[in-house]
């Protein structure tokens, strides 16, 4: 939100095969990276440090199952906030980064602002984690926010409308 864009940066096509290597297998050894590129280790090493240090690589990590850690459950959360203005959208940014069953935030421009994908092991958790971010839960009812569920088609997909003032913190637990 008060990040501002990065500049681009001009990649010529040997940086492009790096990437789209690297994006499809992010432990590649370099000397294997070089071959499927068509340079030598060392001029491809170069490259690579160069994208890492120009942040065009932002880093690497592993892709785990969720099932296996078990998460099977994912909800997407509809969040109406009652102020847009910069300073409020830095506060529910910052909020929401301290909630770790928070996998994405996405900026929306709909009849609601943000749209949280939200993972958890079940039905239940998803409850708590909201119930314990929701401002609902810190405020007197003359000031609670409105909380409304939705279903979609399947049963395993539930979105959670929320409208909330941001002026209330919310936290993870």
């Amino acid at each position: 939100m008060t990040d501002k864009p990065a500049d681009p940066v001009i990649l010529d096509a040997f940086d492009r095969k790096i990437i789209d290597v690297l994006r499809a297998d992010g432990r590649i050894a370099i000397t294997d990276l070089a071959a499927r590129v068509g340079l030598s280790k060392t001029p491809c090493q170069v490259r690579v440090k160069r994208l890492i240090a120009n942040g065009t690589i932002r880093g690497f990590r592993a892709i785990v199952d969720p099932a296996r850690l078990g998460l099977d459950h994912v909800a997407f959360a509809e969040v109406k906030l009652s102020d847009t203005r910069e300073e409020a959208l830095a506060a529910f940014r910052s909020a929401v980064l301290k909630i770790p069953e928070v996998e994405e935030c996405h900026m929306i421009a709909s009849s609601f602002d943000y749209l949280l994908k939200v993972r958890t092991a079940d039905i239940r958790r998803y409850r708590e984690v909201w119930a314990s971010a929701s401002p609902a839960s810190r405020t007197s009812p003359a000031h609670r926010p409105s909380w409304r569920w939705r279903r979609s088609a399947t049963p395993e997909w539930a979105a959670l409308k929320l409208a909330f003032r941001v002026g209330m913190p919310i936290s993870p637990r």
